[in-house]
């Protein structure tokens, strides 16, 4: 497994990205910056940070997306590569077509900085335990999904809803909602392979016992045990 973290003008959670990817989990990591046409050679999975890419001038993710990079992000998705797109970078997914739905203004119109507890909903390279319940951090003012009726229950259909806000005991309530999303979306899968997988909170954030605990580890780990599988 190689990876590399996408830089954009005003990211801001690409350093947290690569700790956790090369030391915390072992995963040779480079830098890919978001003038550049290809990806580093080899690499398996493409990390979409959290941050505010150029200012979010236009709309969240709206002037990334026609970034050079997002071209081999794009081809390297389309062969089965593993793509993750966190806050910023779920933002980025869905305005460049790679997941569908948009990230809208927090219902509340108010920044949210705090944690939230998840529900995993979906089996997947990032989600292999359904219905644990993880606690991560969220940090952001768009990030409540929005999709029209058909797509909502095409996601839901086809097992494509990979995270849910609930509370700490698991539950659908409307507290545990930080921002609104429709069915209290908090990352969703994208393709039939799922090896798209956008979302709000931060995994990275919540890697290691330094952090205040590590459930975000899981899913890093999860996709590590899912490209062993494939390349077995």
């Amino acid at each position: 497994m190689r990876a590399a973290v996408v830089v954009f003008p005003g990211s801001n959670s690409d350093a947290e990205m690569l700790r956790t990817l090369r030391d915390v989990c072992g995963v040779p990591t480079e830098v890919a910056w978001h003038r550049d046409a290809e990806l580093p050679a080899g690499t398996d999975l493409v990390a979409l940070p959290g941050g505010f890419s150029y200012g979010d001038y236009l709309r969240c993710g709206a002037i990334a997306r026609t970034s050079p990079i997002l071209a081999a992000v794009r081809r390297h998705a389309e062969r089965g590569g593993f793509v993750l797109g966190v806050c910023n970078g779920f933002q980025i997914l869905t305005e460049a077509g790679l997941l569908p739905g948009a990230l809208l203004r927090n219902a509340h119109l108010r920044f949210e900085c705090r944690e939230v507890f998840l529900r995993v909903d979906a089996v997947g390279p990032f989600t292999d335990a359904p219905g644990a319940v993880l606690r991560m951090p969220i940090a952001h003012a768009e990030g409540r999904y929005h999709a029209d009726a058909e797509t909502l229950r095409a996601l839901v259909a086809e097992g494509r809803v990979a995270l849910r806000y609930v509370t700490s005991d698991g539950r659908a309530a409307a507290a545990a909602n930080p921002n609104g999303a429709a069915l209290d979306i908090a990352g969703i899968y994208g393709g039939p392979a799922k090896n798209v997988l956008g979302m709000m909170p931060h995994p990275e954030r919540m890697s290691e016992p330094a952090h205040g605990g590590s459930d975000g580890r899981r899913l890093f780990d999860a996709l590590l045990s899912s490209a062993a599988r494939r390349v077995a």
